[in-house]
């Protein structure tokens, strides 16, 4: 069983910055793509960025490219999302996920199979 905890959610003002952590508590064979999505009230869930385990490639939502910055630890079994230029609209609950298999470029999130419980992260204008 995968389990997967984030950490490093809170509130900045606009233009602030903030770093998301996720720990996984597995193999690291177990896992092939990291991601970070969000969910803001009354949204759905929404793909932020994603990594590959063994290369490292990543994918970004249009709407967080050149801001965030995804980057894993293979040694540690993390994942770490930092934000810079944080806006308003980024306030969400980011969750980390885990997948055995698949693209960083397939976003959908019914593909990932393990979740992390989410983080709030709160932006004010």
């Amino acid at each position: 069983q995968v389990q997967l905890v984030e950490s490093g959610g809170g509130t900045v003002p606009a233009g602030g910055s903030l770093r998301l952590s996720c720990a996984a508590s597995v193999r690291t064979f177990m896992i092939a793509t990291m991601a970070w999505f969000r969910q803001a009230p009354g949204k759905e869930r929404e793909f932020v960025a994603a990594i590959s385990r063994s290369d490292g490639n990543a994918n970004y939502a249009d709407s967080v490219k050149g801001r965030f910055t995804i980057s894993r630890d293979n040694a540690k079994n993390t994942v770490t999302l930092q934000m810079n230029s944080l806006k308003p609209e980024d306030t969400a609950v980011y969750h980390c996920a885990a997948r055995a298999y698949g693209s960083v470029y397939d976003i959908r999130a019914t593909e990932y199979s393990y979740w992390g419980q989410g983080t709030q992260v709160t932006v004010s204008s």
